[in-house]
């Protein structure tokens, strides 16, 4: 279970270099990407896909690029 740390909690945490190393496997991008499209979504739309990404850890770009692979990936 995780808790939500405080700015001067995470100093702490992170002041220190064994807090420092990298754990797990790195982030790496499997494909090219080509040029970015431009999107538009409604306010509340917007606001909604960036809780999300902010709850996967993600960005907003990688969030919408993998609920566009999922979407592709269900049968027509």
């Amino acid at each position: 279970m995780s808790t939500e740390m405080t700015p001067a909690e995470e100093y702490e945490l992170y002041a220190d270099p064994a807090n420092q190393v990298p754990t797990g496997k790195p982030r790496r991008r499997t494909a090219r990407l080509t040029s970015p499209i431009p999107v538009r979504f409604p306010d509340d739309v917007l606001d909604e896909v960036k809780r999300r990404a902010e709850a996967d850890d993600r960005s907003v770009s990688s969030w919408i690029r993998r609920a566009v692979e999922h979407e592709l990936n269900r049968p027509a």
